[in-house]
């Protein structure tokens, strides 16, 4: 989606956030976007995390039942 977004793309963008929000905000917008994202992160690996386990002890039901 982001692929052809180029430097000058970037910089055009961030001009108009700097207009729209002023100087004194994108300090506390980029902080809260960064830990939005780190919260989302956390929560995929997470769920990541607790399909694995479940996924192997079903393998491990199954090949007990089959000997």
């Amino acid at each position: 989606m982001f692929n052809n977004i180029g430097v000058s793309g970037l910089v055009l963008i961030l001009a108009i956030a700097l207009i729209v929000f002023g100087p004194s905000k994108l300090p506390q917008l980029g902080r809260a976007f960064g830990d939005t994202l780190r919260e989302f992160r956390n929560s995929t690996r997470s769920i990541v995390e607790d399909e694995e386990p479940a996924d192997k002890a079903s393998i491990k039901n199954e090949t007990t039942k089959l000997l």
